[in-house]
């Protein structure tokens, strides 16, 4: 009897230990959540994206601590300008005074294009060459820094930050990897900017017929 009665409390133990809710679990569900949006909304399911942004947003609101919402509205504007869409971070600016991250607010400053040099070392890694170059306007290097950045996401954005200084060849590759993820919103956002800076006519009638395709 002393036996069973040591096994279930070793049993009960193991279970309290193994099945807890970590308290911080609300941040886990945003951060999914908001994954979950990026796919959507870059593959042009609005509808699911939309709440998939509601849910991240309200998971995020729990805390006293507004950082992991700031990276959200944060990460809404880069994806908006990324496929085209203006976007001034407004809902990041409306909460930027209860923050202190110097993380976030390069960030910021480098999707409104006002990166400073001293505030570059703050921002991903995977942005920092590109940033440089962009401030010192060398975009021939900029384009090559593109090649350089692995995540589709996070190239797609470089590429638009270079706004009419991007290479025909980086929007092509832009395409190429946009597609591979099955980013529809993005495909047919660099397959129109293709469109206005090819000069080649069989081209344009070939991106044309795709962007009409893609549409039906």
């Amino acid at each position: 009897m002393t036996k069973l009665m040591l096994l279930i409390s070793i049993i009960s133990l193991f279970n309290a230990c193994s099945f807890k809710t970590p308290p911080n679990q609300w941040q886990y569900k945003s951060t999914n959540a908001f994954s979950s949006y990026t796919q959507n909304f870059l593959s042009a399911k609005d509808i699911l994206a939309k709440n998939d942004f509601k849910r991240a947003t309200n998971h995020a609101k729990v805390s006293a601590d507004l950082n992991l919402l700031a990276k959200i509205y944060l990460g809404e504007c880069a994806l908006n300008i990324s496929v085209g869409i203006e976007d001034r971070c407004l809902k990041y600016q409306n909460i930027s005074p209860t923050l202190e991250d110097q993380a976030l607010k390069a960030y910021y400053n480098f999707l409104t294009l006002n990166i400073k040099f001293n505030n570059i070392d703050s921002l991903p890694a995977q942005y920092q060459d590109f940033a440089k170059n962009l401030l010192n306007a060398n975009y021939i290097k900029a384009n090559q820094d593109i090649t350089n950045i692995n995540k589709t996401t996070s190239k797609i954005l470089a590429g638009a930050l270079l706004k009419e200084h991007i290479q025909e060849e980086m929007i092509r590759d832009i395409i190429k990897d946009a597609s591979l993820h099955g980013y529809k919103k993005a495909v047919l956002y660099w397959l129109k900017r293709l469109q206005q800076v090819s000069k080649d006519t069989k081209e344009v009638a070939v991106i044309k017929k795709k962007i009409e395709v893609m549409n039906e």
